[in-house]
């Protein structure tokens, strides 16, 4: 165990320091070439890197920073928590046999990588959300805070987003069977156990892979670039808007993993923890896996 993370924490010592390196090269100056022309076009050039071009994004960032992202974030932290509760009221959390036969489903690196990527990955949606909400926050010291613990979290998770993705890839590839399970929202709608088909990852668990990993692509770039100021206005005002629609995305999908993790199926937690499923729950809600009992 010490080995591994101990592999894990040198490795994202050298890909932090290769991704600063790599986003680096960022756009030129933008005053650059000001001497030439007359004094008029100087005075147009100077005030136009400064604010940048309201018509183009000026007044879309002000309108939606200040008045449509927070409402949309307020509508998906509460809407979608409230339907899973909905959910839990109605149907109630599958239940599957927990003294069985136990199958290996997550070998012990699999267990270190995710649960590193799953703690960056909350402290980036929680202290994303509190930045969203920094003005009901109080602001300040606290919103300040939760920038810099955002950049570390964003920083940290890129080694087992990778790693991940490396890992799972082949597993999370779009198959047939996953339209199937989308027409019935796998099963998770009756109460009734039923195989449904899936493979080690359901369409769901698969979406929310592909999302995460070209949006949180995305997201960390803009990011890097919004944190660093490095760039035209109008580049960071686009950058943002691009940022904060994403992140409508992750949050959304993020807190629908949390809920089928941790209350649509009894005791599916415990799969992170120690590595096994009970072979009821991977014969009715992965049926397509082949496992060797």
């Amino acid at each position: 165990m010490q080995r591994v993370y101990g592999s894990v924490l040198l490795l994202t010592v050298f890909l932090v320091a290769g991704f600063a390196a790599i986003v680096s090269a960022q756009e030129g100056q933008a005053l650059a070439g000001l001497a030439a022309g007359s004094s008029a076009d100087y005075f147009d050039t100077l005030i136009g890197a400064v604010s940048g071009n309201w018509q183009q994004y000026g007044r879309l960032f002000t309108d939606l920073q200040g008045q449509w992202f927070w409402k949309i974030f307020l509508v998906i932290i509460t809407a979608v928590p409230g339907v899973f509760f909905l959910h839990y009221l109605l149907v109630g959390a599958k239940h599957f046999d927990h003294d069985g036969e136990q199958i290996l489903f997550f070998p012990l690196f699999a267990r270190v990588v995710h649960f590193l990527a799953a703690v960056s990955f909350s402290l980036l949606v929680i202290t994303g959300l509190m930045v969203i909400f920094g003005g009901y926050l109080g602001g300040g010291t606290l919103i300040r805070f939760a920038r810099y613990v955002h950049l570390v979290s964003a920083m940290v998770f890129v080694l087992p987003g990778l790693i991940m993705f490396v890992m799972w890839l082949k597993d999370m590839l779009p198959q047939l069977h996953d339209i199937a399970w989308m027409v019935i929202l796998g099963g998770y709608l009756s109460r009734e156990k039923k195989p449904v088909p899936a493979g080690k990852f359901n369409a769901g668990q698969k979406m929310y892979f592909w999302f995460a990993t070209f949006g949180g692509g995305v997201m960390a770039y803009t990011g890097y670039v919004i944190w660093g100021m490095d760039a035209a206005v109008d580049t960071v005002r686009l950058y943002a808007i691009i940022h904060n629609l994403l992140g409508m995305g992750i949050v959304a999908f993020y807190l629908t993993h949390v809920y089928m993790s941790v209350f649509a199926i009894a005791g599916s937690l415990d799969s992170m923890k120690t590595g096994y499923k009970p072979k009821e729950e991977v014969d009715i809600l992965h049926s397509r896996y082949k496992y060797n009992s």
